[in-house]
Parts: C-alpha cells; sequence; structure tokens
C-alpha cells in the first residue's frame, strides 16, 4: 500500500505569520526522499493555506506524482490546467469548515462533473473523486468518468478515536465493500481523512491489497513537529508495511 503524504499544515503554520518559513516546498522534498509515494495539496478558495506558488514551485520540483485537491470550479479547473498536476480529487468544500467534512455527492452532481472533468481527460490528467463509502457514489464516480476514488474514512476514524472497535470495524467492511465495488468497475481505489499512527494498521490490515494508497496528512505533520518529517513519513510508511 502506498502513502501519499499531505504538506497542507506545513502552510497552516507559514500562513500564521504570513512569512515565508515553513516552506510547503521543502517539506514535500522531505517526505520524498524519505519514502512518500506522491505529494498531495488543497489549494483552497480562501487561500487559508496552500497558494499557488506553492503548487507550482512543487509539481517542478518533485520527482513522485503530485495529487491536488481542488473544488469542482472554473477558477480551480484553469489553475490545475496551467500547472498539471497528476491527479486531481474534487473534494466538496465550504470556507466555514476547519477541514472537509465529506464526501463529495457525485450522485446529486452527475451532469456537472461529466462535464467538469472532460477536460483533465483531454490533458491526460488523472480524475479522482473523494466520496463516502456508498454503492450509489461509486456508481455515479464511474458514470462521470473518473479514472478513480479516494473514499473517506472520517467516519472510521471517528469511531476507533471514540474507542468503538466494533463500530469501526463495520465501517472497514464497508469501505472494504465499496472498494471491492470501485475496482470492479475499473476505478482505482485510494482513501483518506482522519488517520493517524494509532488508527492506521487496523484499516490496513482489512484493505491491503484492495485500497491502492492512503493520503495522510495533519497527523504525519503535527507529529513532524517533534520527530522532523523524515522520521514522521518514515514511521508511517512502516504501519503500512505490518
Amino acid at each position: 500500500m502506498k502513502l501519499g503524504v499531505n504538506i497542507d499544515h506545513v502552510a497552516t503554520l507559514r500562513q500564521a505569520r504570513k512569512t515565508f518559513e515553513p516552506s510547503p516546498l521543502f517539506a514535500a522534498l522531505i517526505a520524498q526522499q524519505a519514502g512518500a509515494h506522491q505529494i498531495t495539496l488543497h489549494l483552497r478558495e480562501d487561500r487559508r493555506h496552500i497558494q499557488e506558488e506553492d503548487l507550482e514551485l512543487i509539481k517542478k520540483a518533485v520527482h513522485v506524482p503530485v495529487n491536488l485537491e481542488m473544488a469542482a470550479t472554473d477558477d480551480m479547473k484553469a489553475i490545475a490546467l496551467r500547472v498539471k498536476p497528476n491527479r486531481i480529487t474534487l473534494v466538496p468544500e465550504r470556507r466555514e469548515e476547519i477541514t472537509t467534512e465529506g464526501g463529495l455527492n457525485v450522485v446529486a452532481m452527475k451532469d456537472h462533473l461529466r462535464e467538469y472533468i472532460k477536460d483533465f481527460k483531454e490533458a491526460g490528467i488523472e480524475v479522482s473523486l473523494f466520496i463516502e463509502p456508498e454503492e450509489s457514489q461509486v456508481y455515479a464516480s464511474k458514470e462521470v468518468g473518473a479514472d478513480a476514488v479516494e473514499l473517506h474514512t472520517g467516519r472510521y476514524a471517528n469511531l476507533f478515536n471514540s474507542h468503538k472497535i466494533e463500530e469501526a470495524k463495520k465501517e472497514i467492511q464497508r469501505l472494504k465493500e465499496s472498494s471491492l465495488k470501485a475496482r470492479s468497475l475499473g476505478l482505482r481505489v485510494y482513501a483518506g481523512h482522519g488517520l493517524t499512527y494509532k488508527n492506521t494498521s487496523l484499516l490496513v490490515e482489512s484493505l491491503r491489497g484492495v485500497v491502492e494508497e492512503l493520503n495522510v496528512g495533519h497527523s504525519i505533520i503535527s507529529n513532524a513537529l517533534l520527530w522532523g518529517i523524515e522520521r514522521a513519513v518514515k514511521e508511517f510508511l512502516q504501519l503500512l508495511k505490518k
């Protein structure tokens, strides 16, 4: 199982002082050197952390794939088509939220998304949709022409963190069933949100060989403040090998 490292919160710390450090670019390069298989960053419409320049610099400097999380808006499309990340992941976005609160409602947005992603397909950019692990959303993702889905693991993470292990295991089964359905339709399958050094092993145990990649940000960057990014990435990679 591969690891995508989300470096958004390096930019969150920088933007707290509106200065030039810490550098998301340097964080991305160190994460790459430590073994990250991909760098993920979310360019939000309100630019609360990652800036366009960060995206441009990281795309030029790293040799692992770059995954741009973004809202399905015309402004974001223009930026993505100019910079050409290896993958875009379309996510729901509300300015008042602290972090992404759930999956994209592809069922309700089928007409819009079907047209929206055509330009990315023509440009050779992989299109992934961040969705809830629900069969209807998986089918809709295939219908609109996505290449992949990223399953929202937030519910699982919250259940595990609340010590509701049996309920968490049921959520893992739901994630697994959605993953298998997506794979049967020819979609690549990724997962992420709320994953930590404590709650990931149980998930990996059931989803190895089914989910191709986990995307993790906050937990890695939080621990990097104490350990450094290299160690934080390497220790997370060990969880994916157990």
